[in-house]
């Protein structure tokens, strides 16, 4: 099985970032909020003025960006991210021990970026990010227990930018960037991470009046601590597997219920895997040679309602095909989404509900020299599956349900439930980053009973101004049958506060 290490859906910096002490990491968002608070006005869009007979009156203003200058030539982007969490019993499933992955600790992150954008067509933009991770038990490397870690200050993205939609309908990106296409489940940032994810990449783009058409071809940048952030191709290591992922993908964009999608992704790896952050794809279960390639094609299709086109109604469906080769073994899977909802628009608070089932194949038989497991390839499972990050989409039987409202225009209110099976006994249960298994794939395993378990959701998200937003949630995961036929099957607990500042 292929998959990736990621999934797990800005601000100002002073000469506190160069401390790599925690205290002064802690403090560095607070610091910028009150900063930023102080230019609110300068961007909020919204001033009051006197009239002539003395009253107060709020005057809609043009929205203005104090970063920017040169009349729009030089753009500055800024975001400060601090997140707290805990975590109880979501690894080992077990009350009677403490594991390292236990505990509550603080994840930051800082990223700032400049565009350049001398004329209508050309664009040049680099990027730097600093993540770290404090207070934590767990090893302070990214991807290690599922640690976040740290990695100091880095290009995230950097690229050049060619075309003028208005002039011609072609553009042309070529750098390290952003790859996302679709909700995200199988190409998308993953930006809940703290390093979240980027590609050195070329992509073509052309924009019809109905339709648009993305070609691109790429490799992962990946994230290693104490040094540069080189990508999956070009960094000379042969622990490294010369991984090339590259796509297709049209968008029907003016159909009159909403979009419908069209795409064909194609992986090559040269090498087995190597455990890193950033694009770790490998096979859990042991089948195939880690110096056997690896190249296959996933062609899928992806359709969505729109309830603003539909009168609340809005509906989603997704399908893929892969086939191809696995480290030597014939591949063969496919992975199934679809949902349906309705929103009440003129309703007071605008409730929400949607009810959703996934579909992942599973390897029927580990030992018949093929592979059944759907490859997730570099997807945003946080998304998707429940903010616990227990699981990504392969092997995997999966029923949601979700509600939300938002009592007043900032402020949304979330509740979601998920109901979990593992689809086939003879392959294993993939946590959310696609490489991570729950419990190890023996005889207890292959016998134990279908059902994971449920995971409830709540989730209270404050967009307190344009530039500044609070969030904080909880979920608590049921052990189901499947935990209590294969070891400690305590349920377990997780939750978080997260403040952002942006612009």
């Amino acid at each position: 099985m292929i998959s990736l290490l990621h999934d797990r859906n800005s601000t100002t910096k002073t000469s506190v970032l160069l401390s790599r002490r925690p205290v002064r990491n802690q403090s560095r968002l607070w610091v910028v909020a009150c900063l930023v608070s102080g230019l609110a006005p300068v961007w909020a869009g919204d001033v009051v003025q006197k009239s002539d007979d003395g009253k107060a009156a709020v005057v809609q203003t043009p929205d203005t960006n104090p970063l920017s200058f040169a009349d729009g030539k030089v753009v500055f982007d800024l975001q400060e991210r601090l997140r707290w969490e805990n975590r109880n019993n979501n690894y080992d499933f077990n009350s009677a021990s403490r594991a390292v992955t236990d505990g509550n600790w603080f994840e930051q992150r800082f990223r700032i970026g400049i565009a350049l954008k001398p004329v209508s067509w050309l664009k040049i933009y680099a990027q730097a990010q600093d993540i770290r991770e404090f207070n934590a038990r767990r090893p302070n490397i990214p991807g290690t227990s599922g640690a976040e870690g740290d990695d100091s200050f880095d290009l995230r993205q950097g690229y050049v930018e060619i075309g003028d939609y208005d002039r011609c309908p072609f553009s042309m990106k070529i750098g390290r960037q952003e790859l996302s296409y679709g909700d995200e489940r199988l190409v998308g940032v993953s930006d809940w991470t703290n390093y979240a994810r980027t590609f050195d990449a070329a992509k073509i783009v052309y924009k019809g009046q109905s339709f648009s058409v993305e070609a691109f071809t790429s490799t992962p940048a990946v994230i290693t601590r104490g040094r540069y952030d080189q990508s999956d191709l070009f960094n000379g290591d042969e622990l490294h597997r010369e991984l090339v992922f590259s796509g297709l993908y049209l968008t029907l964009n003016a159909l009159p219920f909403g979009t419908w999608d069209f795409y064909s992704f194609v992986l090559d790896q040269a090498r087995g895997n190597a455990s890193y952050v950033q694009g770790s794809l490998h096979t859990a279960v042991t089948e195939g040679s880690l110096t056997d390639r690896s190249d296959f094609v996933t062609l899928g299709t992806r359709i969505k309602g729109d309830p603003n086109k539909l009168r609340g109604f809005e509906f989603s469906g997704e399908f893929a095909y892969q086939a191809g080769t696995v480290r030597g073994l014939d591949l063969n899977t496919c992975a199934v989404n679809g949902g349906v909802g309705y929103n009440f628009l003129d309703a007071g608070w605008r409730p929400r509900v949607f009810l959703e089932y996934n579909y992942a194949s599973g390897d029927k038989n580990p030992t018949d020299g093929d592979i059944e497991t759907f490859q997730n390839l570099f997807p945003t499972n946080h998304k998707f599956y429940g903010i616990m990050d227990l699981f990504s989409w392969q092997n995997m039987h999966d029923a949601h349900v979700s509600f939300s409202v938002k009592p007043a225009k900032p402020l949304t209110a979330q509740v979601d439930y998920y109901a979990h099976w593992i689809a086939n006994n003879d392959d294993a249960w993939y946590r959310s980053n696609g490489l991570a298994t729950v419990r190890p794939l023996n005889a207890a395993a292959r016998n134990a009973r279908s059902y994971q378990g449920s995971e409830l959701d709540f989730i209270l998200t404050w967009d307190v101004m344009k530039n500044i937003q609070l969030q904080g949630g909880y979920a608590h995961f049921f052990a189901g049958s499947y935990l209590e036929d294969t070891g400690a099957h305590d349920d377990a607990n997780f939750g978080y506060v997260m403040a952002t500042l942006k612009f």
